[in-house]
């Protein structure tokens, strides 16, 4: 016996690996990106891209006049939406707008303890001289922006930066960044120990400090993943699902010889398992239905046809008197037999093997056959199906389905104009329709109408027609014929009931 498992818990269970999957991976990221701490964050392009603004603004500040320090700060924290500020290692500000550090800011900037620094991006090196700088150095760092590097003038290298930090202060709540290096000194220009501080609310900093990217491909990673993880088991289950559907559908018209997959152990199996075992019944039942309709059937034929030889002696013997009764008895009699006959082309209908043999039936002559044979002489019936036009069908069935549908618009709208046959491809298949000008059927019957023993009218007289069985017979024998029957009101008035056949495949040459 196979142990059910539950779908709830299959989607619990797929839910929580996906959360370790991605919190692992999550996680191995994070690790990827800090390498054991937060000042990390500043490694990799996020720190080397720091070191050349940094380089850059440091020969900015030996290329231009002490004066001109401020509006050079000014200009790249604007262009970085971010704050600059020069200050001696000692703690007297150099430039950038009047400030006040911050007590943990001013012990990193003393180089004092606290968050460990980052290292630098090249082998530790004493400050160089502006002298000693040859041409091929005089371009600016590739990492520079172009809005920086356009504002430097050709001139030689200062020192370079040496060693960056990372600091937070709490009141007010600022990250900082220190860039460390030497700008010139009053005097004979000699060079200052001195730190650029950048201060920004968040660590992004306008994509300066931060890089965003990389933690953008990430998420974009994990949703692909987490797509790909999910897509077998939601797969699975809308696959289950749709074939259910079809299935259901599919028995609704009838087709109860259908069957969906029961291979799943979970409750999705347990209902395809319960939607095959509907089928199996439904189609006993209705099966047995008709085959007790036709046994009935069968069986009334006998006793009627001595009834009608009985009536038939009776008639002889009769005086004038006693004759309408007679006429009144054979009248019902007749009726009765009309009745059994009905059921019997019902029963045998839909106890046609579904595997019948269909072949290509020209249906121009089949209709023409139908209009000799069923037609009232008083009935108009015009035939617009172009010679040659073929299907896949049962002649015998075709014709039965085709016979009831004419003599149904006949007795309905016979005297209200001409009653038009036509067919047309439509894909790979071919449609019958029957036409007609009578006054239609009500839109909520429309579905009804090929239901056994379905009437649209509340009598059941013989004034108003049969028993309910003409349509049935026809829904019955397209349907054994691999096709679908359908009807609609027509516009302005009258109704037309349309036949889908398979069609004929082409020859391939």
């Amino acid at each position: 016996m196979n142990r059910r498992f539950p779908l709830y818990a299959r989607i619990l269970l797929w839910f929580f690996l996906n959360l370790l999957l991605l919190g692992g991976s999550f996680a191995l990221f994070v690790r990827m990106q800090l390498r054991g701490g937060v000042d990390s964050m500043l490694a990799g392009q996020a720190g080397e891209r720091l070191r050349a603004i940094g380089q850059v603004i440091v020969e900015e500040l030996h290329e231009r006049p002490r004066a001109e320090w401020n509006g050079i700060l000014n200009r790249i924290g604007k262009a970085y939406q971010t704050e600059f500020f020069l200050f001696e290692n000692e703690g007297s500000q150099l430039a950038g707008a009047p400030l006040v550090l911050p007590t943990e800011v001013m012990a990193r900037l003393r180089g004092g303890p606290g968050q460990p620094r980052l290292p630098p991006s090249g082998p530790e090196r004493e400050p160089r001289g502006v002298g000693d700088r040859g041409p091929e150095d005089r371009r600016p760092p590739p990492h520079a922006p172009r809005l920086v590097r356009d504002g430097l003038e050709p001139g030689r290298r200062p020192p370079t930066v040496r060693d960056t930090f990372l600091a937070r202060s709490e009141e007010p709540r600022y990250h900082w960044i220190g860039l460390r290096f030497a700008v010139p000194g009053p005097g004979p220009r000699p060079l200052v120990p001195a730190t650029l501080l950048v201060r920004t609310p968040t660590l992004i900093g306008g994509g300066l400090f931060f890089d965003v990217e990389p933690w953008l491909i990430a998420g974009g990673v994990a949703l692909v993943v987490s797509a790909l993880f999910w897509f077998p088991l939601v797969r699975g289950i809308t696959r289950s699902i749709r074939q259910m559907t079809a299935a259901s559908t599919q028995m609704a018209e009838g087709q109860f010889e259908v069957r969906v997959e029961a291979g799943r152990r979970d409750e999705l199996g347990m209902l395809a398992d319960a939607l095959n075992q509907m089928a199996a019944r439904l189609g006993g039942f209705v099966t047995g239905q008709k085959r007790f309709l036709g046994d009935i059937a069968h069986e009334l034929c006998a006793p009627l046809a001595r009834l009608q030889m009985a009536l038939g002696i009776l008639e002889q013997r009769a005086d004038t008197r006693q004759l309408p009764y007679v006429a009144d008895l054979r009248e019902e009699l007749q009726h009765m037999s009309s009745l059994v006959n009905e059921l019997l082309s019902f029963s045998k209908a839909g106890m046609r093997p579904r595997d019948l043999q269909l072949e290509p039936v020209d249906l121009a002559a089949l209709a023409r056959r139908v209009v000799e044979r069923e037609a009232a002489a008083a009935v108009v019936v015009e035939i617009e199906i172009p010679e040659e036009t073929r299907a896949l069908a049962e002649p015998e069935l075709l014709s039965r389905a085709l016979a009831n549908l004419l003599r149904n618009a006949a007795r309905y709208a016979g005297n209200a104009g001409p009653i038009r046959i036509k067919a047309h491809p439509r894909g790979d298949r071919i449609v019958l329709a029957v036409l007609d000008q009578g006054p239609g059927v009500p839109p909520e019957a429309l579905q009804q109408i090929f239901d056994p023993f379905f009437r649209v009218e509340a009598s059941r007289s013989r004034d108003t027609g049969g028993v309910g069985l003409g349509l049935a017979i026809v829904k019955t024998c397209v349907e054994a014929c691999g096709g679908t029957v359908s009807a609609k009101n027509r516009v302005p008035i009258g109704l037309e009931v349309e036949l889908v056949l398979p069609g004929v495949p082409a020859v391939a040459d």
